[in-house]
Parts: C-alpha cells; sequence; structure tokens
C-alpha cells in the first residue's frame, strides 16, 4: 500500500452545534489519540459520532451557520488545513462520488494530488481490489446499488493513503460476504501500513480484531467511557447497552407474535421485470410475489442482486419493463387491474408507504415536524389530526427533541427513523422499507422492530429489503432471496 505516516489526534474541549439547533451536538469533549491507534467511537444514534468525523475531516464550517468552541487538531494542525492528510467515508456513500465510471471516481483523488500518470490505475485497481468491487474500472457508477457505492467510496479513500482514516458505518449498506471484503480491506490498511483509523460502527461484534480502543460518546457531551474494548464493555456493558449500544453478549428477545393469519392479497407480482435505460442486463427478472395483510416478507440477497429494484417494483415507483406488479383486493376492492404505477401519487401514498435507501431522497421540507405533518394534510386530514400523529411518531422513534430541526442536519440514525415515520404518518395499508434498520442504535432497531411487528399484527403488509438478518429473523413470516436479478423463496 505504500510508506504512511500515522497521524496524531489531538480533541481540546471542542464542541459542536449545528445552524438552527438548540442544544450542542457535542460539547467539552477532550481526546488524544495517537499515530496508529486504532479506535472504535461508539454511541447512541444522535450522540455525535458522525459531527466529529466531520470536524476532523475539516468539513465543519461556521460560516454556514453552526457555533464552534475548542480546538480539533491533526499533527498539531488545525483540522480545517490538515485535509491532505485526512480519509473519510461517510454513512451515505452517494454524497461522495463524483465522476461517471467508477475507476474515474477512484483516480479523481489521486489526479487532484498531482500523482504521476502512470502510477495511478495501478494504484486504483489494487483499491477495487481491496475492497471487493467486482465490475472493474468502466461500471458507471449511476449502476451501482448503495452496498456497491460504499465499497466504491471507500476505495476512493484508501487509494490516498491517509494518516487518519475516519469511518463513518463502513459496511452498513454490505451484504455479509461484502462486509467481510471491506473489514479485510480497512485491517490491512490500519494495522499493515499504520494508519490511525476512527471507527463508527453500531453492530460491532466482527469489528472488534480491526481496534484497540473503545470511546464511549454521550449526546450532547463529553466521553462516558474510554479503554481497551474488555474493559469499556465489562466495565459499562450493561448501561451501555440499556442507553442504545450495541454491546456484545447482550442479545435481544424477539416480540412476540401475535396469533394472526395473513388475509387479502395488497400486492401482486407476476413476471416482472426492470432494465435500467442504458444497461445492457435486467435488474430484475421474473419476479412472482405476493403481499398478503397481516404479513412481513423479508427481501435478502447481495448487493447488486436487484433487492431495491424489487422494492420499487411492489411500491408502485417503477414501470416493469416486463411482467405486471397490480394491487390486490386488499388495497382496490374490485381489483380493477390497473397497474400500481399508473396510480396518481395521492392515491398511491394512501395505499403503499415507501422507504428509500437513502432517507434524503424523500425529504421534502426544512422541519421535521412539517416532514411528517406533510403526508397526512396531502391526503386531505385536518391540522390536528396531522398534528397529532406528527407528536405520536416523534415521540415513539425517540425524535421528539427533534421537531424544529431541519431534516438535512439529522444524523444518519435519526434521518432514518424521520423517513420511516414520515411514511407511517399516512397509515398505508402496505409499507416497502430498504434498509430500515440502517445506522439505528440497539434502542431505536428494538424499536423500529417492534413498531413494525405491532403493524404487521394489526394487518398490515410490510415488505423489508435488508442486509440485516438478524431483523429479517426477527420480524419476518417469509423470506426471499434475490440472486443475479431472480427471486427465490428462502
Amino acid at each position: 500500500m505504500g510508506e504512511i505516516r500515522p497521524a496524531a489526534v489531538e480533541v481540546i474541549n471542542w464542541g459542536w452545534r449545528h445552524a438552527g439547533r438548540r442544544d450542542w451536538a457535542l460539547r467539552n469533549l477532550e481526546l488524544r489519540i495517537r499515530p496508529g491507534e486504532r479506535v472504535l467511537l461508539l454511541g447512541p444514534s444522535g450522540a455525535g459520532k458522525s459531527t466529529l468525523l466531520a470536524g476532523l475531516a475539516g468539513l465543519l464550517d461556521t460560516a454556514g451557520g453552526g457555533e464552534a468552541e475548542g480546538d480539533l487538531r491533526i499533527d498539531r494542525i488545525d483540522a480545517r488545513r490538515a485535509r491532505e492528510r485526512v480519509g473519510i467515508v461517510f454513512q451515505d456513500p452517494e454524497t461522495q462520488l463524483v465522476m461517471a465510471r467508477a475507476g474515474d471516481d477512484v483516480a479523481f483523488g489521486l489526479e487532484n494530488r498531482s500523482v504521476p500518470v502512470e502510477s495511478i490505475w495501478p494504484r486504483v485497481d489494487r483499491a477495487l481490489a481491496d475492497v471487493g468491487f467486482r465490475y472493474g474500472r468502466d461500471r458507471p457508477t449511476a449502476a451501482l446499488s448503495g452496498g456497491e457505492q460504499q465499497r466504491l467510496a471507500l476505495a476512493g479513500v484508501i487509494v490516498l493513503r491517509p494518516g487518519l482514516l475516519l469511518l463513518d458505518e463502513p459496511t452498513a449498506n454490505l451484504d455479509p460476504d461484502g462486509a467481510r471484503l471491506v473489514r479485510a480491506a480497512i485491517a490491512r490498511l490500519a494495522a499493515g501500513a499504520g494508519a490511525t483509523m476512527l471507527l463508527v460502527e453500531h453492530r460491532i461484534e466482527e469489528t472488534l480484531d480491526l481496534v484497540d480502543r473503545a470511546i464511549v460518546l454521550a449526546p450532547g457531551g463529553g466521553v462516558v467511557a474510554d479503554g481497551t474494548p474488555a474493559d469499556v464493555f465489562a466495565a459499562h456493558g450493561d448501561r451501555l447497552a440499556a442507553a442504545g449500544v450495541w454491546v456484545p453478549g447482550h442479545p435481544i428477545p424477539a416480540p412476540k407474535r401475535a396469533s394472526h393469519a395473513a388475509s387479502e392479497v395488497l400486492i401482486e407480482a407476476r413476471q416482472a421485470g426492470f432494465c435500467y435505460p442504458g444497461a445492457d442486463r435486467f435488474a430484475l427478472a421474473g419476479a412472482d410475489l405476493d403481499l398478503r395483510a397481516g404479513e412481513a416478507l423479508a427481501v435478502v440477497g447481495p448487493n447488486g442482486s436487484g433487492k431495491s429494484t424489487l422494492a420499487l417494483l411492489v411500491g408502485g415507483l417503477l414501470r416493469p419493463s416486463v411482467g405486471s406488479v397490480t394491487p390486490g383486493a386488499g388495497i382496490a376492492p374490485g381489483r380493477d387491474g390497473v397497474s400500481l404505477w399508473t396510480w396518481e401519487a395521492r392515491r398511491l401514498a394512501g395505499a403503499i408507504g415507501s422507504v428509500f435507501q437513502d432517507p434524503e431522497h424523500q425529504f421534502l421540507t426544512g422541519r421535521v415536524r412539517d416532514e411528517l405533518e406533510l403526508g397526512p394534510r396531502r391526503l386531505g386530514l385536518g391540522k390536528v389530526e396531522a398534528a397529532r400523529r406528527s407528536t405520536e411518531l416523534l415521540e415513539r422513534l425517540h425524535l421528539g427533541h427533534l421537531g424544529e430541526a431541519n431534516p438535512y442536519t439529522l444524523s444518519g440514525g435519526e434521518k432514518r427513523r424521520l423517513s420511516v415515520a414520515s411514511v407511517l404518518a399516512t397509515a398505508p395499508a402496505a409499507l416497502i422499507l430498504d434498509e430500515p434498520t440502517f445506522g439505528q442504535d440497539r434502542r431505536t432497531w428494538v424499536e423500529l422492530l417492534t413498531l413494525l411487528a405491532g403493524l404487521r399484527d394489526d394487518g398490515r403488509g410490510v415488505v423489508v429489503a435488508t442486509h440485516d438478518l438478524p431483523f429479517a429473523a426477527a420480524l419476518a413470516d417469509r423470506t426471499v432471496i434475490v440472486d443475479d436479478a431472480r427471486v427465490t423463496a428462502a
């Protein structure tokens, strides 16, 4: 991988408050990280982990309305002037991709740093191989799944050989095999090459061999615990699990299933397939699927297999290239047979709620509470009822303190919960959710599981496309596998 000079990190009485927020994301934070240390950064959703990483990457600027105090230093230099020493992989990989071809995207940073041309492409190919990117240089970035985008974003960072590597949920969008490849690439970079590393992961059991130190942050505050992972979990494990931190050895009980039987069909897919414009193969082909009221269906499979495409088709958001997706008697009495994709937006939103893999794609307002009230108001509900639903969901999904915040300033886990809540606010008969547990801490994971199980038991139909196999096992009545664009029963 070449010579890497590991960076030293100093966080000195540092704090940050996002624009328009009353509360500080972090405050009075004191940290020292020695060159070459590999640190696991823990804390419940909203504890400021992503904010700290953004600050260390030199990406926070008070010119945008935020407020800062204290200092962040990389090798004793202000973090905003040490950006070339730092590489960061964000929670949302799409924000990090800038070029149309995969190889060009990885080469972009090298070209900006004037790396000799003869050295660029061997380094690009090595980085792509290290993260298990299977397509090579010429793959269009627009054709990548969320997990494939994450691998490409990581390749674009490790190819620069940074002294400080900041990783914000680097495997959250990956299938198990892809996650193993990425963890192996991280291990080679951090251990073999010697880079200093800060890693944020909510599900941590499989990442413990990558780190030698664990630091736990409190929401809005400072450090709760700091030491080796074994010492931190031994001394604080029960308290951390109760606060929402994923702690090894603290299993989550599955929700009790109500006695129910799936009833009328809500959505029917018959030999449904879709080919994206300009693509040379179908993203999904020959899908036969029924979703019934009172059942939860899990859709699992590797990255790029077609899970998100299936979710969009059964949600009525894509026109099938072949086959059909039609409403069943449960949402269209009389079985009019009209394709779901032809329904007007208002009718579709009242019957089927879709939660996208990227929550920011469905935010339409500048305030969290307005986001939750928008759907009910568009369905014709009065202001009082829309506000009641909004308040109930804010509290249920632990977003009550963020009602006045801008949705785009939330943490990744908070954005995901908001996207779920905005769909639930319209009380649809069917819910289609793409990676709903991304970025969730232990507490909110349980809350989402309990909430969706309750909706299923109340007679809704729930489809969850996910890499989170424990979540699928705890919730689903049926599971289908999507692999190489084909759908089969588990």
